[in-house]
């Protein structure tokens, strides 16, 4: 099980993007990659191809996993992710900071 997911809220820990806020966009497990929605956005020179035009496009470059924390929805901090098992044997994650389910 990951620790972050898709549609969660991170906070970037690391690096010139450090206290940027945003939702993952997606992620790439076997890099230990996650794309955030408007954090470590760069600009891609793109050759024209036939279904679309060339020229200098922004999008968002991948971050490492180490660099985010994932932020809470009800303490609203960021926090670690543990793991507890339910009582129906299921698996989720939890805060640290406020022991509430983040699933």
């Amino acid at each position: 099980m990951a620790k972050v997911r898709r549609e969660d809220t991170v906070l970037v820990m690391t690096g010139k993007e450090r206290g940027k806020t945003g939702v993952v966009r997606q992620v790439l497990p076997r890099e230990g990659r996650i794309v955030i929605a408007g954090v470590n956005v760069v600009k891609r020179h793109m050759r024209p191809r036939a279904d679309r035009p060339g020229g200098i496009i922004e999008r968002e470059a991948p971050l490492h996993m180490s660099n985010v924390m994932v932020v809470c929805k009800s303490c609203s901090k960021p926090t670690r992710v543990a793991f507890r098992f339910r009582d129906d044997g299921r698996k989720v994650r939890h805060c640290r900071r406020c022991n509430q389910a983040l699933d």
